[in-house]
């Protein structure tokens, strides 16, 4: 199965028919309890996990293939179906759409609670939503902006004792100038590191130009740096930003700025690296907060990149600040690829952008066929 994607959907408007929704929860309840009874719950969640399967899954259950609702109807109606099995199946699903994702941490408190798992281990959990959440919008600047985010999670019962088994994040950003949606997966059981390549699909029609993926092995030296500068002290932190704000220039103002004077021969702005920077609009010259943020930092001394993305406050913008000092001014050159390995699909007869994987497609035809003769 494919380990490392991202889909690329166009924006959808509108609901889903009651007629259609119903269908879809009753069959999609069908399967779960053939996957659960043939795989177990472990298995249910990697299978999620996949983006191959789950845009099977939602193809099989009659929702638009290339459609972002996709991701948010089919994950509303898996929520539904398992509604008070939840315990019997050992697999549950927090969060949704919009105001509903927000609710992510408390549904997940609720169950810990109700299931009497460790304080800790419920706690670990809130931690990886809130985390995964973190990364996509901050770490993978590509445009994207998060609306999305579903935490599903299996149990294990062994001794009398519940214990976690895996977990997975499906996520889906929007981006509104380019009418496209793009969905991200996670899966505990392939993450070593939750700032280093974590993703078990980011997977593309289409890569993106302009894109800062500071989750890249290639981002490494610039995460470190970036830790480096907010464990010194604030005001020399300050220092290397008013060195950028005095050589500065937003990428408006440049046309009118001259190739000889010392701003562009400062940035390199007129090389082609530049150009397209995730930065170069911005004038961090008026951000008050982004100040009384790095002042937060300093003073807290995150030991790891991690912590300090974990930070309260610490968002897309103060994670550019930080990696353009690092690249700038100490040559910490970040990843600017988009992580967009794969499209979402099996690929397409005409070889864009890949040719067809029929072993997979094979499997996936195989394995959904026999779980819906189940």
């Amino acid at each position: 199965m494919i380990q490392r994607g991202i889909a690329t959907f166009t924006l959808d408007y509108g609901k889903c028919p009651k007629w259609l929704f119903d269908r879809m929860v009753k069959l999609s309840q069908r399967i779960i309890h053939a996957i659960i009874a043939e795989e177990g719950p472990d298995e249910f969640i990697k299978r999620i996990a996949d983006p191959v399967w789950f845009q099977s899954l939602g193809t099989v259950l009659a929702f638009d293939w290339n459609a972002s609702g996709l991701t948010t109807i089919l994950t509303a109606a898996l929520k539904e179906a398992i509604r008070g099995e939840e315990g019997d199946l050992g697999i549950f699903i927090c969060g949704g759409k919009g105001k509903t994702s927000l609710k992510t941490p408390n549904e997940i408190l609720a169950w810990g609670e109700k299931l009497s798992l460790p304080e800790n281990s419920t706690n670990a959990l809130v931690y990886n939503s809130k985390m995964t959440a973190k990364v996509d919008s901050s770490l993978i600047q590509d445009s994207y902006q998060i609306y999305h985010h579903s935490f599903m999670f299996s149990l294990r019962h062994s001794s009398g004792q519940s214990k976690i088994g895996a977990w997975t994040v499906v996520q889906q950003g929007m981006n509104t100038q380019s009418q496209t949606a793009r969905r991200y997966h996670w899966y505990s059981k392939n993450i070593k590191d939750l700032v280093n390549e974590p993703h078990s699909g980011i997977a593309s029609q289409k890569k993106e130009k302009s894109v800062l993926n500071l989750t890249s092995s290639i981002s490494e030296n610039n995460r470190q740096i970036s830790t480096g500068l907010i464990s010194q002290s604030f005001n020399t932190l300050m220092k290397d930003i008013k060195l950028l704000r005095k050589y500065y220039t937003p990428l408006s103002q440049m046309m009118e700025v001259s190739k000889g004077q010392q701003r562009l021969k400062f940035l390199n702005l007129e090389n082609k690296e530049y150009k397209w920077h995730p930065v170069v609009n911005e004038d961090f010259s008026k951000s008050k907060y982004l100040e009384k943020i790095l002042w937060q930092l300093c003073e807290k001394k995150p030991e790891s990149y991690e912590n300090l993305l974990a930070q309260q406050g610490v968002g897309p913008k103060t994670i550019r600040a930080l990696a353009l000092v690092s690249e700038v001014i100490y040559g910490a050159k970040p990843s600017y690829e988009d992580p967009a390995r794969y499209s979402f699909a099996h690929g397409g007869k005409d070889a864009t952008p890949y040719p067809v994987d029929q072993p997979t497609y094979d499997q996936t035809i195989e394995k959904l066929r026999g779980f819906l003769r189940k």
